[in-house]
């Protein structure tokens, strides 16, 4: 099983890493068949607080066939992280994704990038819920029914509201691809 993992200029590391990091153990720990591919823009990827980034394959180049998930972090505006993620072709491999009816995970305001593809609307969804709720507000104009919890799983859409979440849609995730049980087996043992 592949997970692409797409990383816009801005990203938010610790929300990136935590994908690499689960299916890492559950990988190498258990010898589950799962892998994190990284994509981005660019062949480099500047991340919020300046960490450059290598990535696997480059947006143009990938084809959804290849993967059996999508996950997209957060990250920061000031950083020009919307710049990226609500480009035509982010929102086209979106919707690829969702037309194929395979995960789509996103952590904190990469849910902005699911509802700017429109794969949102009507469905529940959350996103960065502090400094008054002002990025829920922004996914309601998308026409999504915003739930103000940790992590909201709604058919095959998984999002959450701030970084200290990103472990949990890791697991989610992971749990989708390979099964509830050896999921909570990596989460287990990752002290979780």
């Amino acid at each position: 099983m592949k997970v692409l993992l797409f990383l816009a200029k801005g990203f938010e590391t610790m929300e990136a890493s935590v994908f690499i990091d689960v299916f890492g153990w559950a990988s190498t720990s258990y010898n589950y068949d799962v892998e994190v591919v990284t994509c981005g823009v660019n062949e480099t990827v500047v991340s919020a607080f300046g960490v450059p980034v290598k990535v696997d394959v480059l947006l143009n180049d990938v084809n959804t066939d290849d993967y059996d998930a999508f996950a997209v972090p957060g990250g920061f505006e000031e950083f020009g992280f919307y710049e990226e993620e609500y480009s035509r072709e982010v929102a086209e491999l979106i919707k690829e994704f969702n037309s194929q009816h395979k995960m789509i995970a996103s952590v904190c305001v990469g849910a902005l990038a699911l509802a700017n593809a429109g794969i949102l609307t009507r469905k529940r969804a959350t996103t960065y819920h502090l400094n008054d709720g002002q990025r829920q507000k922004q996914l309601e104009a998308y026409g999504v029914e915003v739930v103000n919890e940790p992590v909201v799983k709604t058919e095959n859409t998984i999002t959450s509201y701030c970084p200290q979440t990103a472990p949990e849609v890791a697991f989610v995730l992971l749990g989708e691809l390979i099964g509830e049980d050896k999921m909570l087996v990596v989460k287990t043992n990752m002290g979780f």
